[in-house]
């Protein structure tokens, strides 16, 4: 396979063929990433990718899912995507499912009617960053998009049948705007009703501007209690008719995993347990990205 750049994928994807279609990221300027620095945003050249298809109809039958690299694939034009999803179907006929980090500017390229034939070709997955639902920390992080726009676009990608998973990332907002950047994206979270949602606690990484703004005190990132109170209200203001809702990735400091709606208050009363110090939370040196 012929990988480039940092190779990124979901965690839900770890047995996945990883096949990078583009490298980087086309946006590339949100101020708490540092995953592409540096980087040049590029689409693979055709003969590259059906060379690696083909590498992995040989040596990748195991393997059930296709996971399309890197950070918003969707943005190929759809000749393009139609045919590497047709060769994908054509040589690699066990696997099950597509999947692909999808910005609000990929999914506005295309049409419904694009975005069908892409499902019926496999796609059956798309992974964005929603990160908050507040407006005014989209826009201080260089989100490229306000809250109605995400909302309309991921509308947008389950009305064409597409599984969503959204990720959030508490602290992002900082101290100052922690309940309102919660009780936001919890709003935004309903009015999508996604499958699943991904909450991240925001670690940040030297070289990227959030960085310098937390080291130059113009930027304060809650303490563990603060992040988990945010998580708290979070959920408490989600609601969603049949989805996920998990924060057991690597940095979050309790792990949780609620079917919505469900476990709402089950969670809600976890939460409160470890509030007032009767679950314990992960330790610091046990966190990562």
């Amino acid at each position: 396979m012929h990988y480039e750049g940092n190779i990124i994928r979901p965690p839900s994807e770890a047995d996945s063929i990883l096949l990078q279609i583009t490298v980087g990221c086309s946006h590339n300027k949100c101020t708490f990433c540092g995953a592409y620095k540096g980087e040049r945003f590029k689409i693979k050249p055709d003969e590259v990718i059906m060379e690696d298809i083909a590498f992995a109809a040989r040596y990748a039958r195991r393997q059930r899912r296709v996971f399309l690299c890197d950070g918003d694939a969707l943005i190929v034009p759809q000749k393009r995507l139609v045919k590497i999803l047709t060769a994908v179907r054509e040589q690699l006929p066990w696997v099950e499912r597509v999947g692909v980090y999808a910005n609000t500017k990929g999914l506005a390229m295309k049409s419904d009617a694009e975005l069908a034939e892409l499902v019926s070709l496999g796609l059956g997955i798309a992974y964005t960053g929603l990160e908050s639902g507040d407006d005014e920390t989209l826009a201080a992080v260089r989100k490229g998009a306000d809250s109605q726009r995400m909302i309309d676009m991921g509308r947008k990608a389950r009305a064409a049948g597409l599984k969503l998973s959204l990720t959030v990332l508490l602290g992002l907002a900082g101290v100052e705007r922690s309940t309102i950047h919660a009780e936001a994206t919890g709003r935004v979270l309903t009015a999508i009703d996604p499958e699943y949602v991904g909450a991240l606690s925001l670690m940040l990484i030297p070289g990227t501007p959030l960085y310098d703004d937390y080291r130059a005190g113009r930027f304060r990132l809650p303490d563990p209690m603060g992040m988990l109170a945010e998580l708290r209200t979070m959920i408490a203001h989600t609601d969603l008719t049949n989805g996920l809702f998990h924060a057991n990735h690597a940095s979050n400091y309790l792990p949780i995993r609620a079917k919505l709606p469900e476990d709402k208050e089950r969670t809600l009363a976890l939460i409160d347990a470890a509030l007032a110090g009767r679950v314990a939370l992960k330790p610091e040196f046990l966190r990562a990205l």
